[in-house]
């Protein structure tokens, strides 16, 4: 039997094929076994250069028959790395194969599971059921509008009305207390009320506060 038979196995009527990591595997085996060769010969190699140099000039017979083993030795090592090179070139195809055949089996069970998937869809199903989620959408967005916008209130707010009716407020409540408890309040405030409010920088700032309450033209009425 040759020695790739020997390798992959017989490949007759009753032989059983190998798996490709069945063959890669030996293939790496082989490999690595002419590898061990090759280092083997050529360590031979350097020890028949060494005894025919050594034996040069005192035995030219054994120097002869040295490098006769020396070229058969080189012989033997060319055609293992011949060998090594078909090899691996066989290997790396191997691989290749084995690598192409996984991803078109993954990629068929990828086709099968989506076709599965697939099986109970109705693309007419779901058209109705986006369209129904996007009237959902809108419809949430028109209530969330509708309980945004203030009950009772012009949708414009004037912030200087305000202000002004709520300073007004104020004003009378703080006169009427005056009135109430403190009646000479108008005598004692007199001179500030008099002189009305001030524009300069220097003013004291409760003259300020007290003109913008009793003064006229703060809008204040009598009590």
């Amino acid at each position: 039997m040759s020695l790739f038979g020997k390798l992959f196995g017989s490949s007759g009527k009753g032989g059983k094929s190998s798996s490709p990591q069945e063959a890669i595997q030996r293939l790496r085996e082989t490999e690595e076994m002419l590898t061990k060769k090759q280092e083997f010969l050529e360590k031979k190699i350097e020890q028949e250069l060494v005894t025919a140099r050594r034996n040069g000039t005192k035995n030219k017979r054994a120097a002869l028959q040295a490098l006769k083993r020396k070229k058969r030795y080189e012989k033997q090592l060319a055609q293992i790395d011949g060998t090594l090179s078909t090899i691996e070139f066989q290997r790396e195809a191997l691989e290749n194969a084995h690598t192409n055949t996984e991803v078109i089996k993954n990629m068929g069970f990828a086709a099968k599971a989506m076709k599965a998937a697939h099986d109970n869809m109705d693309i007419d199903k779901v058209d109705e059921l986006m369209q129904d989620i996007t009237e959902q959408q809108e419809l949430a967005q028109e209530i969330s509008d509708a309980i945004s916008k203030p009950v009772g209130f012009g949708e414009e707010f004037d912030e200087k009305h305000f202000f002004k009716k709520a300073l007004q407020i104020i004003i009378n409540t703080v006169q009427k207390s005056l009135a109430a408890h403190y009646p000479p309040w108008k005598a004692l405030l007199a001179p500030i009320i008099s002189q009305g409010p001030k524009t300069s920088s220097r003013t004291h700032p409760i003259q300020d506060i007290t003109c913008l309450i009793f003064c006229p033209q703060a809008g204040s009425t009598d009590p």
